[in-house]
């Protein structure tokens, strides 16, 4: 019985490590044609972004990158159910079937938001597809953890303090995360071209609360300087550099551990690498390609936290082990 349950956990385990890499695939097609269609590093930069807000939405064409993410999203849906199918069958593995089963609603809930996803100026459908791309990428990754022999995973001699500094720092990117969405799906770009300041200001103002308002009707793009996009972006940017600080020092901490060592290095790496990205992208006048490195190491450094947590969350239900 043992031995059949730890094959089945295996193969959930592989199963969930493939999907989380086409997951990262699935969050790269859509980033690339959220915002090229967008404009992103056009020609004629900035006065050609965010132009597709000026008039009705088009009919999408199946080009074949289109097709290419409707394909990885499609294959993405069926894996996840077949991994939530594997946990949940009798006897059931309630740790991994948990974040398999969220997978599951993940999945269904981006596509019927695909419905609506050829309006633009609908920023809420592209706030939540931005979202649950990453939430793919970050659940996928976290069955496979579940998923995991407890003794590859938990650290030894973990205190209240370094879980306690991962919680914060867990929230503290998931507001970097929901900042810089909410900066992609208002098309907020142009509205601060400069770093580390925008133009001049360091602080967001009263005036650009409003942009905090994700389920809004877009008439077009924020110009540069206004208050709403202005405000984003430094908002965005204190929260950056307020998890890098957090996290940085909990992966330091996790560091001196031998069990949890690579998982602080993989977390160390990524911060700083999301950090430099980030800044190279505004400096470069926003360049397609470092836009999408951007959310597709926000999605690498969502899973290497989730490692590093698991680390300390002490043994769980899932092991070969378990009754």
């Amino acid at each position: 019985m043992i031995a059949s349950q730890a094959l089945r956990l295996q193969k959930i385990r592989t199963i969930a490590c493939w999907l989380t890499a086409l997951s990262l695939l699935v969050v790269l097609l859509s980033a690339w044609l959220r915002l090229a269609a967008a404009g992103l590093g056009c020609a004629d930069w900035p006065a050609c972004y965010a132009q597709l807000l000026n008039s009705e939405p088009q009919a999408q064409t199946c080009g074949p990158l289109r097709l290419l993410h409707r394909a990885t999203a499609s294959l993405a849906l069926l894996l996840a159910c077949y991994l939530a199918w594997l946990c949940w069958r009798r006897p059931s593995l309630p740790s991994p079937a948990r974040p398999a089963s969220v997978l599951v609603a993940l999945v269904l809930a981006l596509a019927v938001l695909g419905f609506w996803s050829s309006d633009p100026r609908l920023a809420g459908v592209a706030f939540l597809n931005i979202l649950g791309g990453l939430g793919l990428v970050s659940f996928s990754w976290r069955v496979a953890l579940a998923s995991t022999p407890d003794a590859l995973l938990t650290g030894t001699g973990a205190s209240a303090l370094p879980r306690l500094v991962l919680c914060l720092g867990s929230a503290a990117l998931s507001l970097t995360v929901i900042l810089g969405a909410l900066i992609g799906a208002r098309y907020a770009a142009v509205a601060c071209t400069s770093f580390p300041d925008c133009a001049g200001s360091w602080w967001p103002t009263a005036a650009g609360w409003a942009a905090l308002q994700a389920f809004a009707s877009l008439a077009e793009a924020p110009p540069a300087g206004e208050a709403g996009g202005l405000s984003l972006h430094l908002l965005h940017r204190w929260s950056a550099l307020f998890t890098l600080l957090v996290l940085g020092a909990a992966a330091w901490q996790a560091f001196a551990d031998v069990v949890t060592r690579r998982a602080a290095v993989a977390l160390l790496v990524l911060l700083t690498a999301q950090l430099a990205i980030g800044a190279l992208t505004v400096i470069s006048g926003f360049s397609l390609w470092l836009t999408i490195a951007h959310g597709v190491c926000a999605a690498a450094l969502l899973a290497a936290l989730a490692t590093l947590r698991r680390h300390y969350a002490g043994p769980g239900p899932a092991g070969p082990g378990a009754a």
